[in-house]
């Protein structure tokens, strides 16, 4: 089985994505993870914050107890000198109570590992690189939850659906500076593909207005070509690297490709799926990060249009409810060469 933990109150919208890719899946009451028979292809979900593949259930009532079955999952998934990083949280309750257990755990779990002094286990301190396994121990309750290593060549294969960040959270960014708090939903997408905007790059920015996110791109010292219907902030008006054109977004064409297409347009859902296809086919552009709003619930599963099509496309491709996002999921990735 695989589990997953939805974002925050997507458990039903989650399951939905499995039940029409034909997946069986199972909802623990007052658990917050989705376990799953199989994995989504292509691997994308957009309503899943992080996954944790090929997991087994743990029951433990005690911290000994988490701490042997974490050490003897490394074991039985990684050889000797394999590099590895742990991820552990608390998925239940409010409060300190999880996190303080939790704490515990990690203490027992390393203590452990010192004793066994003829494995040569690899802890990677520093954070989660590209070379690391990564243990997940997520607790759904004191004495019960999941428990899954991935090795480096798995996550970077699922690297859609498993996440580099703790729970797959990313703490909103902030900026007053800003537009708006829209600005956030951009860093979040950079730091999710790891792929950012760059000096002397070129943005397309649709639906700009009031500039949140020509502001993200011009403070990284971005050319920025911004089109809307109202003119952005004032200050952003008169910035040396700030083209604004006036008119419908959804027409605009550059003249010729450029690094990113930014998009925060409110729009039907299909409109704005529509143009990010039509960018990629035509190879408009690098990069992309395009938001998709809704109204209520009804037209999720659209977002299957965009499983189907995109991946083939791009060298990298998200479909994520980020953290920043209210009822939108975002778009973000690489186009291919």
């Amino acid at each position: 089985m695989h589990a997953f933990l939805p974002a925050e109150g997507c458990t039903e919208f989650l399951v939905d994505e499995f039940r029409r890719a034909s997946i069986g899946v199972q909802v623990v009451e007052n658990t917050p993870l989705v376990w799953a028979e199989a994995l989504p292809s292509p691997a994308l979900l957009a309503f899943a914050r992080q996954a944790l593949p090929d997991a087994q259930r743990l029951s433990a009532a005690s911290i000994n107890g988490w701490a042997d079955a974490m050490i003897e999952s490394l074991l039985t998934n990684l050889s000797d000198d394999d590099p590895w990083h742990l991820h552990l949280w608390p998925a239940y309750g409010e409060g300190r109570a999880g996190s303080h257990r939790c704490g515990l755990i990690r203490e027992a779990f390393l203590e452990r590992l010192k004793k066994r002094r003829r494995v040569r286990l690899r802890q990677q301190q520093s954070g989660l690189a590209p070379e690391c396994a990564l243990l997940q121990a997520v607790l759904t309750a004191p004495d019960s939850g999941g428990l899954a290593v991935t090795s480096r060549v798995r996550r970077h294969e699922l690297r859609a659906l498993v996440s580099d960040f703790l729970a797959g959270e990313i703490p909103h960014a902030e900026d007053k500076a800003a537009p708006s708090r829209a600005f956030a939903k951009v860093v979040e997408a950079e730091l999710r593909l790891g792929h950012r905007i760059q000096r002397g790059q070129t943005c397309v920015d649709l639906g700009a207005s009031p500039g949140s996110w020509s502001y993200v791109g011009l403070q990284r010292g971005a050319r920025v070509i911004a089109l809307d219907r109202s003119p952005l902030r004032e200050d952003l008006m008169q910035h040396p690297k700030l083209v604004f054109h006036q008119g419908d977004a959804f027409k605009f064409k550059p003249e010729q490709p450029v690094d990113w297409l930014i998009c925060d347009i409110i729009a039907a859902p299909q409109r704005s799926m529509d143009l990010l296809v039509e960018w990629l086919t035509e190879g408009q552009m690098g990069a992309f990060i395009v938001t998709i709003k809704f109204k209520g619930s009804d037209e999720y599963a659209l977002l299957d249009q965009l499983k189907q099509q995109c991946p083939a496309l791009c060298a990298e491709f998200r479909l994520t409810r980020l953290c920043a996002n209210k009822n939108e999921v975002t778009a973000f990735g690489v186009r291919a060469r």
